[in-house]
Formats: structure tokens, C-alpha cells, sequence
């Protein structure tokens, strides 16, 4: 089945990917649009502690996203430029585009929302499985400050770390967020686009959502422009902006935090009306091949202790499989049989 392929009009099916950093306020925008009369796929990830309002992401993508990651060894934050290459080498496989096409070709609605944070990783897969099918596909990129992503994600993830661990954790989390902004806002340059600020929508909604409404073309079930009262103010409350944090409350190199801060810029100048995109978009290739460059030096001031933790863990592998094979059951083997028992021990350790 394939849908219309005439262009965006009424009969055209319009996908919005609701992306950014997670906690971000994705589940926030994606839970607005479910409320002003966009579908979401089901069924849908259930809400838990950390996002008590739920998620608002249907659970087909969130585990094809998690699959097709884990199987390029790419994090949902990852700090590598090259892994939206690794990431990107596998979303071309064929049962991959199969998966994701029959998949879509079946949650399709006049109007529906798509939101994983890990969406932008896998773009060209959704960009060019969208065109086949003939659906409208727009992107919605949520912005919160790099200091509150971290502070957010540290106040329900890692709480329990020490201080040492916090530093390298929290390093790590600003480089991944610099390295997934850079990747996201080039990945979306060829779509509809919209970058929306977390502390805008949590304060206007309405505004916010005239501007999504208009540039992707959207059909609401209310007045945006109009104060009458409707379920998204019962849903957006700012008490949701819980944790409120700057660089100070953070313990990172001034190298990054300098970067993350221009970056943090570009895409705030993304969010206004009338943002000059190609403009911005050259600054943003600029800060990636500046970024890039850091994270090579980073790499090489860490080489020596790498290499050790690398010997370290596979001594430590090595004695764990000898273990597995005492004197007594290698003496119980034939000749041969030990010799592979004992081969098998070495590739095990360097492994």
C-alpha cells in the first residue's frame, strides 16, 4: 500500500517526530499534541516514576530504536561523532527499512506523533520510509539548557553517585548533549522544522503550539488563538520545571562548557520567528568541526589509561575463564580437547 504522493494537502497524512535531548520536555509536547487532537500509535510506553505524565511514545519505536542502537553500539546520548554513522550503517539494512515501513504503513493517521528522543539518530531511515508511504513528515526539536538536561537526567538516574562519578558522568552527559544537538539539527535541515524552548511552552503553550500548528500545516481542536479553557492546562503546569540548574551547579572543563554555550546559542536563535536557518546552520558546521576536534584531543590525553583499563579487564577476563576450567577437568579431557579448552580461555580474554 502506498499513500498519496501529490504533497501536502488535505488528504496528505502529516507525521510530526517530536526529538531533542531526553528531558527535554518531548514527553511534554507530545502529550500537548495528543491532547490537541493528534494520534499517537499504541500502544504507548506506560508512565513510571521518572515521568509520572506519562511518556507519550509509542512502544514499537521505542524498542526498534533501542534494537537497532544496541546493535550499532550507539547510546541515546552518545559523545562520538562517528556514531551517527554507526548508527546510521545499520538503519540501511533491508529488514531494518522493512520493519519500519510495515510498521508505519499500519500506525498511519491523518495526524499523528511520533516522539523517541533516539528518532534523530535514525533519520534518513524515517525521512525516506515517510516519503515512500507518501506521509508529510516534520520535525519538532524540543531545547532546554544543557545545564538542566544533565541536572535532570543526574536528579533521576544517578543519585546515588559519588562525587568523583558525578564529575565524569556529568562531563560525558554535556559532551553527548553538544554532540546530539550538532547531529540533530543537521540531520533536519532538509524538513519542516521547529525548535521549540521547554520554559516557552511550560509558560505559553498556546503560542507555542500557533507556531507548530502553522508551519506543519496541523488541524487542532481548539482556538489557539482564544483563551477558552482546555485539557492541556490541566496537563502543562511549570511546577514541571523541577530541577532549575546553571554551569555553576556543574563540574565540567570551561573548553566544553564554552562550546556547549554557543551551541546552546545557534539553537536558541533557531527558535525564534523569523531565524535566519542557513545562517545558523553554517555557525552549527563551524562548532561540529570544532567539537570534533576536541573530542580527538580528549581521546588523546586519555590513551595511556585507557590501554591499561583495556589490559587490566582482560587479565581480570582471562583469570575469570581459567577459573572455569580447573586442573582436574582439563587433565579429564583428551589432548586436543584441552588444548581447545585452553585456546578458548585466551580468545575469552581478549575479548
Amino acid at each position: 500500500m502506498t499513500l498519496p504522493q501529490d504533497g501536502p494537502d488535505d488528504a496528505t497524512p502529516r507525521l510530526v517526530v517530536v526529538t531533542g535531548s531526553g528531558r527535554s520536555g518531548t514527553s511534554t509536547v507530545a502529550g500537548t499534541l495528543k491532547m490537541l487532537g493528534l494520534g499517537i500509535p499504541q500502544p504507548e510506553v506506560k508512565a513510571n516514576d521518572t515521568n509520572p505524565r506519562g511518556f507519550f511514545e509509542p512502544r514499537w519505536v521505542v524498542d526498534f530504536h533501542k534494537r537497532l542502537l544496541a546493535e550499532s553500539g550507539v547510546a541515546t546520548l552518545d559523545a562520538r561523532p562517528a556514531a551517527v554513522q554507526k548508527a546510521a550503517r545499520r538503519a540501511t539494512r533491508p529488514e531494518a527499512r522493512k520493519q519500519l515501513h510495515d510498521w508505519l504503513r499500519g500506525a498511519v493517521e491523518p495526524q499523528f506523533v511520533v516522539k523517541d528522543p533516539r528518532t534523530f539518530w535514525l533519520h534518513q531511515l524515517w525521512h525516506e520510509t515517510a516519503e515512500d508511504l507518501g506521509i508529510d513528515m516534520s520535525m519538532l526539536t524540543m531545547l532546554r539548557h544543557p545545564a538542566e538536561v544533565v541536572g535532570s537526567r543526574d536528579a533521576y538516574y544517578t543519585a546515588n553517585q559519588s562525587v568523583e562519578q558525578r564529575k565524569f558522568r556529568e562531563t560525558g552527559l554535556v559532551a553527548g548533549w553538544v554532540n546530539v544537538a550538532l547531529a540533530n539539527e543537521r540531520a533536519s535541515r532538509a524538513d519542516k522544522r521547529v525548535f521549540v524552548h521547554y520554559e516557552n511552552l511550560l509558560s505559553d503553550w498556546r503560542t507555542e503550539m500557533v507556531r507548530v500548528r502553522d508551519a506543519f500545516g496541523l488541524d487542532v481542536n481548539t482556538d489557539l488563538e482564544g483563551r477558552e479553557r482546555h485539557e492541556v492546562d490541566d496537563f502543562i503546569d511549570v511546577s514541571l520545571h523541577r530541577v532549575k540548574l546553571t554551569w555553576d551547579d556543574l563540574s565540567i572543563p570551561d573548553q566544553l562548557r564554552d562550546l556547549a554555550d554557543r551551541v546552546w546559542q545557534c539553537l536558541s536563535e533557531l527558535a525564534d520567528d523569523g531565524a535566519d536557518h542557513g545562517a545558523a546552520s553554517t555557525r552549527m558546521d563551524g562548532l561540529r568541526v570544532e567539537y570534533d576536534t576536541m573530542y580527538e584531543y580528549s581521546r588523546a590525553l586519555v590513551h595511556d589509561a585507557t590501554k591499561a583499563r583495556i589490559k587490566t579487564a582482560r587479565q581480570n577476563a582471562r583469570r575469570e575463564a581459567e577459573a572455569e576450567l580447573t586442573p582436574t577437568s582439563l587433565r579429564a579431557l583428551p589432548r586436543r580437547a584441552a588444548g581447545k579448552a585452553r585456546r578458548w580461555v585466551a580468545a575469552k580474554a581478549r575479548r
